[in-house]
């Protein structure tokens, strides 16, 4: 059974770094498509980045794009996410994702493992 758990999150100025770790056990991650999520307090979860399996493609919401880079780590069996320039507006909890089919998506259904989350805030 594949379990993932996230790491990295906490409190951080606009404008300001953060770099979140999905670490996962159980199975190898190259099989896997990743994808980060996040959920704001009364809002749905969405889509922030996806790498497909051995990480031959990547995409990512046009809110993040030129912002946020998702990476692999295959001999750490981890998937990172970069955030650069954060806003108020990325404060959610984020989560990562995995499936073993497909390209990976930014769609929250079309995954099968969650990690927990970590909580981003951005606030000056």
């Amino acid at each position: 059974q594949l379990q993932l758990v996230e790491s990295g999150g906490g409190l951080v100025q606009p404008g300001g770094s953060l770099r979140l770790s999905c670490a996962a056990s159980g199975k190898t991650l190259d099989y896997y498509a990743i994808g980060w999520f996040r959920q704001a307090p009364g809002k749905e979860r969405e889509g922030v980045s996806y790498t497909s399996n051995y990480g031959g493609r990547t995409a990512y919401a046009d809110s993040v794009q030129g912002r946020f880079t998702i990476s692999r780590d295959n001999a750490k069996n981890t998937v990172y996410l970069q955030m650069n320039s954060l806003k108020p507006e990325d404060t959610a909890v984020y989560y990562c994702a995995a499936r073993a089919w497909g390209q990976g998506s930014l769609h929250a259904y079309e995954y099968d493992y969650w990690g927990q989350g970590t909580q981003v805030t951005v606030s000056s």
